[in-house]
């Protein structure tokens, strides 16, 4: 594969018998053409410079698209997509800060976008509602115990609520102004009562009682929904719609909405059930409560009833939607709840709007950008991308996103439907359950992602070892810690069972079992009642309080507390040897001071050495090589090599000598280089240097081998610096023994 130059002047042969490319005969040049040349010096000189003229121009060539391409890889190198970033400090310092930089950009940008969708006037809008709807009025909501109290609320307390028709002072609101809660926040569309029953036959009566008990209505089922006409339907529904008619059930279909999780029973009521629509004044609506109440809208059979009705502020640009939700239990009694849903579901209102807007196309750049980062990842890697922890973080970030984007454009799409509709339909009652629902949803799953954001920042500040001290002594101490959870949820769920039946049927915190795992929680941060515990019983109250405090207070607790503290040391003892894979203050004031040398806004300090007393001290040396990250083994080896009498100064003579090794490694290397100029300066027509150009140099070793050959190397120094990492601790701790003794 080399060049042949024949020296008595007959042209070699290859091993095929074919004539080679290049040759030289008595002054006659043979081209890889077989073409005879007359020898002449400008003719070959000519020549060369046009072969390196060519070279030259393909290098470039290649250098561009090389930089192109380099510089588009460069918008996703991380330190995953880098294969030799271990040999090399600064460009994993760079690819590090570059990372570190950009996503603190997208974490920024993500906390603007989330908090310029909620604010406190959030809070305040609900909390004045709320105290208008239920704890307000002579008859409040959270105070119902009976059924024939809701009617009481409804007919004063919930239309005195709806309608202000009259100013303070008794005048009345002229017609256009109506309809506005505190005079402030306008009623959209009809409020809606809505129930559920179920049948008469839903349960079963003990044989003892058959004969006395003649009704039996069970608890809420999707089977024991009662779906029949009832009350007054033959009286009031002949020739209405049955959405006119109160006493005549609608499916889910026809009422759209959602279905309901009550938190207090634990039951879920669908959409469906029996509805009726109020009117758009007091009149009309004290009217309807009046007749409903007259035939009995409500009975036995009722099991959940439901009011419904959206607000909106055009003041603060906020819509609340809220439910007021009476049960019914079998037991008898009513049991009440409520939820008022503030969310802003109309935008572009404002200019601060338009700044919000751009927020959210940054992040949607950014998750684009994420996902193809990813994706790059994952090709390197393959199946070893999913075993990091922080790159499932990734992904989920992702996908969350990506789930809350979906949400975003199905609520600015749902908006427009509803309020057109609305528009149609002024006197109609307007659903905003589900819009409000997966405003919800997005706002949950936003603040998650916020969540995650701001735990990923740990990925990008693990190259510092002090960063690594809790990750570190989490996965650690993780068997240990196994190992308790499983001594602790043994003690945990027999205290739970314990208390659950023995305080459940009196104390309200252990009334079920969830609550009771709650509540048992609550007593080991110190929040408790003991007197409930022992009004309860006065003997088994006081024993399963005094020993759950001290079996998982003074016992478990404090185990789980010694091995966090016994991990934390190990790692903090561990961490205080190992060094950061790359210093970011050292980094920082090294760039720092190259761009003042560049700007000429400092001078080389290595003109300045001699501080006008002609020598260089260790102090003046060693400062100013390390502000430039040269090594310390580095700088105390050069400086030890020309400090010949030992009193840590560099004289005149000494630093003679040192700039003569300087110089003469100087022109050793501008040799080396001319030498390496002159073999590509090749004969004109030289087919194999050409060819081993546009090869780029694969005609020696495989990708495949040279992937395999690094990886090894990396390998290889990884097990080297540990090992001097632990010469260097042992050297220091000889060190300072000796200097002891």
């Amino acid at each position: 594969m080399s060049r042949a130059l024949s020296a008595g002047g007959s042209s070699q042969a290859t091993d095929d018998g074919e004539p080679s490319h290049i040759g030289v005969k008595n002054g006659a040049y043979d081209d890889f053409d077989g073409v005879k040349r007359e020898d002449s010096t400008d003719t070959i000189i000519k020549e060369k410079q046009k072969d390196a003229q060519r070279i030259e121009k393909f290098e470039k060539d290649r250098s561009f698209l090389g930089k192109i391409g380099s510089g588009f890889r460069g918008l996703w190198a991380t330190r995953l997509t880098e294969k030799d970033l271990s040999g090399n400090p600064d460009k994993y310092a760079k690819t590090t800060i570059r990372e570190l930089i950009l996503y603190v950009i997208f974490l920024v940008n993500i906390i603007i976008m989330t908090l310029g969708n909620t604010s406190t006037t959030h809070f305040f809008f609900t909390n004045v509602l709320q105290k208008l709807f239920v704890s307000s009025g002579p008859q409040t909501w959270e105070d119902l115990n009976q059924m024939d109290k809701f009617w009481d609320y409804a007919e004063k307390s919930l239309v005195d609520g709806l309608y202000w028709e009259h100013w303070y002072n008794g005048e009345p609101i002229p017609e256009e102004d109506t309809g506005y809660i505190f005079f402030e926040n306008k009623l959209l569309g009809a409020p809606r009562i809505r129930q559920i029953k179920v049948r008469n036959d839903s349960c079963t009566v003990h044989n003892d009682f058959k004969d006395d008990i003649l009704a039996c209505h069970s608890n809420y089922g999707k089977n024991a929904e009662d779906k029949a006409p009832f009350g007054a339907f033959d009286q009031d529904c002949q020739g209405k719609y049955k959405s006119d008619c109160p006493w005549a059930w609608r499916s889910e279909d026809e009422l759209g909405g959602r279905s309901y999780k009550s938190d207090q029973l634990g039951f879920t009521y669908p959409s469906s059930g029996y509805t009726k629509e109020l009117g758009r004044n007091k009149t009309k609506t004290t009217e309807i409560l009046h007749d409903l109440k007259k035939d009995l809208w409500i009975d036995r059979g009722t099991r959940a009833l439901f009011v419904d009705f959206t607000v909106y502020n055009p003041n603060i640009n906020l819509f609340c939607v809220v439910k007021l939700v009476a049960e019914f239990p079998a037991t008898g009694g009513v049991i009440t709840s409520q939820k008022f849903s503030t969310v802003k579901l109309l935008k572009l209102k404002e200019g601060y709007d338009y700044f919000i807007l751009a927020t959210e196309i940054i992040y949607i750049a950014f998750i684009i950008y994420y996902c193809v980062e990813e994706f790059l990842e994952i090709k390197l890697h393959k199946g070893a991308y999913f075993k990091g922890f922080w790159n499932i973080v990734d992904l989920i970030v992702i996908f969350l996103s990506l789930c809350a984007f979906s949400f975003y454009l199905y609520r600015n799409t749902e908006i427009d439907n509803k309020l057109d509709a609305l528009m149609e339909k002024e006197d109609s009652y307007a659903d905003f359950q589900s819009l409000a629902y997966w405003e919800g949803v997005y706002m949950y799953v936003m603040a998650i992602v916020v969540f995650l954001a701001w735990i990923k920042l740990f990925k990008y500040i693990s190259f510092n070892t002090t960063m690594n001290q809790l990750s570190e002594t989490l996965s650690r101490s993780a068997k240990d810690v196994g190992g308790f959870m499983i001594m602790f949820l043994i003690v945990f769920l027999a205290y739970t069972q314990l208390g659950f039946l023995i305080f459940g049927s009196q104390v309200e915190d252990f009334s079920k079992f969830d609550k009771c795992v709650y509540t048992l929680f609550r007593i080991i941060l110190g929040d408790f009642n003991f007197h409930q515990l022992e009004n309860a019983h006065n003997i088994l109250g006081p024993i399963f309080f005094i020993t759950y405090v001290f079996f998982v207070f003074f016992v478990l607790l404090n185990m789980f507390l010694a091995i966090i503290n016994d991990t934390y040391s190990e790692v903090k003892e561990d961490l205080a040897t190992r060094k950061s894979e790359f210093d970011l203050g050292a980094f920082l004031k090294k760039g720092y001071n190259g761009m003042l040398t560049k700007l000429k806004l400092r001078k080389d300090r290595l003109k300045a050495y001699t501080n006008n007393d002609d020598v260089v001290d260790w102090d003046e040396w060693r400062s100013d090589l390390k502000l430039r990250g040269v090594p310390d083994a580095e700088i105390e080896a050069v400086f030890a090599k020309y400090d010949k009498d030992g009193d840590m100064v560099l004289n005149k003579e000494e630093r003679n000598k040192l700039r003569a090794d300087l110089l003469k490694q100087t022109a050793e290397i501008t040799d080396e280089i001319d030498d390496v100029k002159d073999r590509v300066l090749f004969e004109p027509g030289d087919f194999f240097i050409q060819q081993f150009f546009r090869n780029d140099f694969k005609m020696f070793v495989s990708n495949d081998e040279f992937t395999i050959l690094s990886r090894r190397v990396d390998r290889l120094e990884h097990h080297v610096s540990k090992i001097a990492s632990r010469i260097d601790s042992i050297v220091n701790k000889i060190e300072t023994f000796d200097k002891v003794i």
